[in-house]
């Protein structure tokens, strides 16, 4: 996926920052999410599950491996909506670091979440749609400067 197909609906409370007199943004459900990791772990050949880190603030991600015969993969679990990333290795937070889904990573969509590609991961931030996030999120995005769609989904601003 390149350009315009890469980018997909950026919503309201995706960078984990909301106004203080803003509803609570929605919770990813750690039951679903592990349960997940563990049936990606099923279907990967060889697969076993290694470790699985709950956020910690500032982390807007929770972080799990599962480890194949292609080696230990990096599973981000967004923390408010079902969004699930690869990475190459554990970051405190990301901006470049991702990697393609590996093929059984189906059954993680299967289970409700959205499994972004490094295509829609490195799409620039300027070409996205930011109109749906908030005054607060505009201002962190003003003061972070995150360059890629993936570096405002996954981080660890505070």
């Amino acid at each position: 996926m390149d350009g315009p197909q890469a980018v997909f609906g950026l919503e309201k409370g995706m960078t984990g920052f909301r106004d203080r007199h803003d509803r609570p943004l929605p919770g990813t459900d750690l039951t679903v999410c592990r349960t997940s990791w563990y049936a990606a772990a099923r279907a990967a050949r060889g697969g076993h599950v290694g470790d699985f880190w709950e956020r910690e603030y500032p982390q807007n991600f929770h972080l799990a491996t599962i480890t194949d015969r292609d080696g230990r993969h990096f599973l981000q679990f967004h923390a408010h909506w079902p969004l699930v990333a690869f990475a190459a290795d554990r970051r405190y937070q990301y901006s470049d670091a991702f990697r393609e889904p590996p093929d059984w990573s189906a059954v993680l969509a299967d289970a409700g979440f959205v499994v972004l590609s490094v295509a829609q991961l490195h799409a620039p931030l300027a070409e996205c749609d930011t109109s749906a996030l908030s005054d607060a999120e505009l201002r962190q995005i003003r003061h972070w400067r995150p360059k890629t769609q993936g570096a405002l989904l996954f981080n660890a601003w505070d």
